[in-house]
């Protein structure tokens, strides 16, 4: 299955009053290059994030946003201090003693004393938050391979119709060589008639001059390979995994062979065969920069 570089995904994952939220964009780059931003409740989770995306991806500008959101109170719990509640009592024991009062310490007077209580927050779960924000990463992840996949289906296709395309001009290459070597042996006898008139031409030096003619002219290895890459292109399309950069490479040796077509070509039809297909490869070229 080929994929698009250009994706975006979106998913939301709650549990309780907290909710987490992930958005995922992504467009063309040579690399993988990977950016990643998040709730400062989350940052600690980094890591995790970037490994799991790169377990799906291999290429492309990919921007992830995380973000946090809680619709209740802060987690507070209430606790005593026993070593500050301790020297008051033993101060106040002291006070009753020294100045000879009643000592009528209770739990709710000591109670009522600075710094016996406090409210602390609650640390964060910090496992809980790591496998929220593993399932909302998942999610966005296969809604973002989703929309990846059916624009690579969509580039697939035409692709595939452009190096159809590119075939035809081949084979139409192919048709028109024997008839080059044949219209230049007619110009050749021509001139030649021209030139010696009633004087019979000696045929085997014509036929050797056609077949020299034939030998520059001649395009036929690079046809070899030019339907070869072809072939090796609509392979490689229907394949998976990372296709991008094979296709890319089998694109430029396309365009090495349809230059030393037009290099060779002295026919007007064959020069035009031949500049229709390096257009075809240039807009294949644009094309493969957006499959991963």
């Amino acid at each position: 299955m080929a994929y698009s570089m250009t994706g975006f995904g979106h998913y939301e994952y709650q549990e309780g009053n907290e909710k987490l939220t992930a958005v995922i964009h992504s467009v063309n780059h040579r690399y993988l290059d990977l950016s990643v931003k998040l709730s400062k409740k989350l940052s600690a989770h980094e890591m995790q994030i970037r490994n799991q995306i790169k377990q799906k991806l291999s290429r492309g500008k990919v921007d992830v946003t995380i973000s946090y959101e809680s619709t209740g109170s802060a987690k507070e719990e209430i606790c005593y201090n026993p070593d500050r509640a301790k020297c008051y009592i033993e101060s106040l024991r002291s006070m009753a003693e020294d100045f000879g009062i009643p000592d009528d310490i209770s739990v709710t007077k000591i109670a009522r004393l600075p710094d016996v209580f406090e409210i602390v927050a609650v640390p964060e779960d910090e496992e809980h938050l790591e496998e929220m924000t593993r399932k909302v990463l998942e999610g966005a992840l296969a809604a973002f391979l989703e929309n990846r996949s059916q624009e690579g289906s969509r580039l697939v296709c035409d692709l595939n119709e452009k190096i159809n395309e590119m075939e035809q001009l081949v084979l139409a290459v192919e048709e028109r060589e024997p008839q080059i070597i044949e219209e230049y042996k007619s110009r050749l006898r021509g001139k030649i008639d021209d030139l010696l008139e009633d004087t019979q031409i000696d045929e085997s030096r014509l036929a050797m001059e056609v077949t020299i003619m034939a030998d520059k002219l001649c395009v036929d290895e690079e046809m070899v390979r030019l339907k070869s890459h072809i072939a090796e292109a609509r392979s490689t399309l229907g394949s998976s995994g990372d296709i991008g950069r094979k296709m890319d490479f089998l694109a430029q040796e396309m365009n090495r062979e349809a230059n030393t077509i037009l290099s060779k070509s002295t026919d007007v039809t064959v020069a035009d065969l031949g500049i229709s297909i390096k257009t075809l490869i240039e807009k294949i070229r644009e094309q493969i920069q957006n499959l991963e």
